[in-house]
This record gives structure tokens, sequence and C-alpha cells, in this order.
């Protein structure tokens, strides 16, 4: 594939999100490199605005979702004093809980196929964003992870529905409970991903993917994932409001607020019952 250029025409100029394109073929960047890509307010917003918009562009095929470099994550997941201001009080929680299902609703809704690119750490809503995608490739070296309970809140914004889907509701709770990582090749051993690809060859093989749906039967693809994401978005329509809805309430807890004061003086979190 040649070198994608700028899609500056027919979209705005994102702060956060780079748009590019070769030919049929789309490219998302998630750029806030001062903070590893973190998703913030204003990255928010926009990921709701570019998909929606490339669901409507009948001359985009295929769309790659991928991580700025300079970031050197796919994504940290939530910018997190942008959600700790947020969460203090119920309109602010109102807030994150509508940009929230609002984005992963964007990301499921779009008729293209998506492929991920995780060419870096997906972590929280990173990886939920990452896992939204129809085909993901990972950085076999890299990770991914949903941490929430880390900091002592629920994994709510897309995990709870998203990796039971993906690999049982079993291992999906072992890795939530604990937020432990997966590296790459053993994302891709227990299906949470689709392929671990060496990083100097992450690229081609994206690419590949890319121009093969790209020239496929254009309705024959789009129809099947949109017959195979009935049950997708039966599910996470299910579960995302009242899990989002729960992360807030645990913003609210003594264990949250543990785990705050210990990262704030790098300290182990103590959670007394």
């Amino acid at each position: 594939m040649s070198q994608p250029a700028p899609m500056t025409d027919t979209y705005p100029s994102y702060r956060r999100l780079k748009l590019a394109r070769d030919g049929a073929v789309a490219t998302v960047t998630l750029s806030n490199p001062e903070h590893r890509n973190a998703v913030d307010g204003v990255m928010h917003e926009e990921i709701v605005d570019a998909f929606r918009r490339l669901h409507s562009d009948g001359s985009v095929r295929v769309v790659v979702v991928t991580g700025d470099p300079e970031g050197r994550t796919f994504s940290a997941g939530g910018y997190h004093p942008w959600v700790a201001d947020k969460a203090g009080t119920g309109e602010g929680f109102e807030e994150i809980l509508r940009v929230g299902i609002d984005l992963v609703r964007s990301i499921i809704s779009i008729r293209q196929p998506i492929i991920g690119m995780i060419n870096g750490p997906a972590v929280g809503l990173g990886a939920t964003i990452a896992l939204l995608s129809d085909i993901s490739y990972i950085d076999e070296a890299t990770f991914i992870s949903d941490p929430h309970v880390g900091v002592g809140v629920v994994a709510g914004d897309g995990g709870a529905a998203l990796w039971p889907l993906l690999i049982g509701p079993n291992r999906a709770k072992e890795f939530l409970m604990t937020g432990d990582r997966i590296q790459g090749s053993r994302a891709a051993e227990m299906g949470l991903v689709n392929h671990a690809i060496p990083a100097d060859e992450l690229e081609a093989s994206v690419n590949a993917m890319a121009e093969r749906l790209s020239t496929g039967p254009r309705l024959a693809i789009e129809f099947t994932k949109a017959s195979v994401n009935l049950l997708v978005r039966q599910t996470i329509e299910s579960v995302l409001t009242a899990s989002i809805a729960l992360e807030g309430l645990t913003f609210h807890t003594r264990d949250h607020r543990e785990a705050v004061r210990a990262f704030a003086a790098k300290e182990t979190p103590r959670y007394d019952a």
C-alpha cells in the first residue's frame, strides 16, 4: 500500500485523532502522545464524531485503528485527571456515562470492517477500543490489560461486556478482577485478539488484510459483520450502562480513595475490609 494521505477535505481537523487515507482504507490514529495516547474528554467526543462520519462515507471500505507511535502505546486508557474531575459529582459522572456509551456505540455501529493495529500497550479503555475492532493484530511483545480494579473501580467501560464474549466468562473474570497484563502472543493464543505479530511485521500484516477486505465484495463483508454484531451489540447494550454506572459508584468508595492515596505516595494500597 502507498503512504496514507491526511483526510483534510471532508473531515474536521481533530486535536486528539489523526485521520489518513490510502485508497479505500482510512486509518484512525489515537494521538495524545504527551499522556500515552490516553482518552480525555476531547478524544471521547472526536472518536464519536469521526466514526459517525466514516460510517456515512461511502468511499471508505475499511478502517484501521492504531496508536500514535510518539505516545509509545496504543492507548493508556482513560485520562485519569479528566475522569477524576468528572467523577466527583453526579452531573460530571453523567457526562462520563454519556460519552462512554456514545464511544462504544459509535465504534460497534460502523458498517465498515475495523482492523485494530495494537502497536503498544492497550490498557483499560484503550483495551476496549482495541477489542471493539472486528479483526485485531497485536505486537507479540507488547501487552493488553484492563486494570480498573488496581485503582479500586469497576471495569465498566466495555471490558465487562467484551472480554467474556472473546474468552469466556470465567477467564474474563480472572483478568478483569486481577487486572493482570496479557502479553500479545498469549492474548492471541487465548482468542482475546486475532493475531500476534513481530513488531517489524505488524504494519505489513495489517495492510495486507486491509487490502484484502477493501477489494472484496463490499456488501457481503459489511452485512456479515452486521449479522455477527447483532449478538455483540445485544450483549454490550445489556451490560454497558449498568457496568459504567457501577464504575461510577466505586469512584466514591474507600478502596478507590486508598488506591489514589497510595499511588500519590508511591506505596502499596491497603484494602481493609
